[in-house]
C-alpha cells in the first residue's frame, strides 16, 4: 500500500496555489473590504475591477462559499486523492481562513492533511 504523497513538482505547485490564494485573500481583505474609503466608494457604485471583485467576495462570503467549496474538495480528495482536488481545497481554504469562513475552511485543511495518510489511487 503506497500512500498519496505529492512529488516535488506537485508540492511546488501546491505551495504556489496556496500562497497565491492567501495573498489574494489578504489583498482583498485589507486593501478593499476593510479599507473604509475603498469600501464606501464600492458601495456607492464605483465600477472598477476592484469593486466588482469586492462585491463578488461579499456575496460569496455571505453564503460561506469559500468554506463549503474547501470542505467539498477536501472530502472528495479524502475519497479519491488527486493534485487537482488538493489544489482546489487549499485555494478555497486559504480564502476561507482569511475571509472569516474559518470553521469550514479549518475543517477542510484538516481533511486535506488527513488525505496524505490515504492510499494512492490504483494506476490504470
Amino acid at each position: 500500500m503506497q500512500l498519496f504523497l505529492p512529488r516535488s513538482r506537485q508540492t511546488s505547485w501546491l505551495l504556489l496555489v496556496a500562497l497565491l490564494a492567501l495573498g489574494e485573500a489578504l489583498y482583498l481583505r485589507y486593501l478593499a473590504i476593510e479599507n473604509a474609503q475603498v469600501a464606501l466608494a464600492c458601495q456607492a457604485g464605483l465600477g472598477t475591477w476592484l469593486c466588482a471583485t469586492f462585491r463578488l467576495t461579499i456575496i460569496l462570503f455571505n453564503h460561506s462559499v469559500f468554506g463549503w467549496v474547501a470542505l467539498g474538495a477536501a472530502l472528495l480528495n479524502l475519497i479519491r486523492p488527486s493534485i487537482v482536488l488538493t489544489s482546489i481545497a487549499l485555494a478555497a481554504a486559504g480564502f476561507g481562513l482569511v475571509l472569516h469562513n474559518a470553521g469550514l475552511a479549518g475543517l477542510a485543511v484538516a481533511l486535506t492533511i488527513l488525505c496524505l495518510a490515504r492510499p494512492a489511487p490504483a494506476a490504470g
